[in-house]
């Protein structure tokens, strides 16, 4: 789960799920496009709360030069302590994945 330099401000980072990389076709949820091919040297990324999240869906494909480190654990509050899993929700698989 990478932390990233928002695209709009960069001096706030966020932290979001990797759904596609470059050259994956995804369907999105509310952008511009109904689809999207990743273009090379992006990603695309995607928050836990769909429709309530400043992610892609709302700026697009990230720049790679953007991300800045990886989250593995959740450490506050403490009541959700956690380390994150790299799971990707199986509705937001891309729709085609290039070959390399």
């Amino acid at each position: 789960i990478p932390c990233l330099r928002s695209p709009r401000n960069p001096e706030q980072k966020i932290i979001k799920r990797v759904i596609a990389l470059e050259g994956d076709i995804i369907q999105t949820i509310g952008y511009k496009k109904k689809y999207v091919k990743v273009p090379h040297g992006h990603i695309w990324v995607e928050g836990d709360h769909h429709g309530h999240s400043f992610d892609s869906n709302a700026f697009g494909p990230v720049s790679l030069g953007l991300l800045h480190a990886r989250a593995t654990h959740i450490l506050w509050p403490p009541q959700r302590w956690q380390k994150l899993q790299p799971m990707l929700p199986p509705e937001r698989k891309p729709l085609h994945r290039e070959q390399e």
